[in-house]
């Protein structure tokens, strides 16, 4: 029985019939720079999707040594396997590679992007797949095994923080940006990267 438990950014906590055990859950943070830059991403979203093939140009421009790129993920309802592939990364952060394995699940659904959505959220192929049918078309197309990963319990919590993390920030969409902690609604996935870098400052 789950008695308590605690999530940081980077790991979950918990205790488990008096037993303290730890999950890490590497953090999906890249750079080391003062600048915080926070991007909410659904992993399905093509908008999301266009921003997240821009965040290496990004580092790459602006600097590891002056921002830190984080991700969080926003799962969203009407991506209908949302909480299934947001899970999936979350595990693959848990395993050797840490959050290079978890860009990796993210680059693989969204370079097949259509073959993890419904067709207008609602109907096409999909509606006859299970959520073990894209665990393992996820694990195919990003050369990495998670389900066992993804069947560990104590990755709930790690789930959980992303979505609490969102809703203490009162973001409601995908994508959505944050400087330093401040969401940026004038910032958009259609930006080119140099005005991404100038609003960094």
């Amino acid at each position: 029985m789950i008695n308590a438990w605690r999530q940081s950014a980077c790991a979950s906590h918990i205790l488990i019939n008096g037993r303290n055990t730890t999950m890490h859950s590497d953090a999906l943070s890249w750079g080391h720079g003062p600048r915080l830059f926070e991007v909410f991403l659904e992993p399905t979203c093509p908008f999301s999707v266009k921003a997240f093939f821009k965040l290496d140009d990004l580092l790459a421009q602006a600097g590891e040594d002056h921002v830190t790129v984080r991700i969080r993920l926003q799962s969203q309802p009407w991506h209908m396997f949302s909480g299934v592939i947001v899970r999936c990364i979350l595990a693959a952060a848990t395993l050797e590679g840490g959050k290079e394995s978890a860009k990796a699940v993210m680059t693989a659904v969204a370079s097949h992007r259509e073959e993890f959505e419904f067709e207008h959220h609602a109907g096409g192929p999909n509606l006859d797949a299970t959520p073990n049918d894209i665990i393992a078309r996820i694990e195919r197309y990003s050369g990495l095994a998670l389900a066992e990963a993804f069947a560990n319990p104590e990755l709930e919590h790690a789930v959980k923080w992303h979505t609490k993390y969102a809703r203490q920030n009162g973001i409601h969409v995908s994508p959505t940006f944050m400087i330093d902690g401040l969401v940026q609604p004038g910032m958009s996935s259609g930006d080119p990267v140099s005005k991404w870098v100038s609003d960094i400052g």
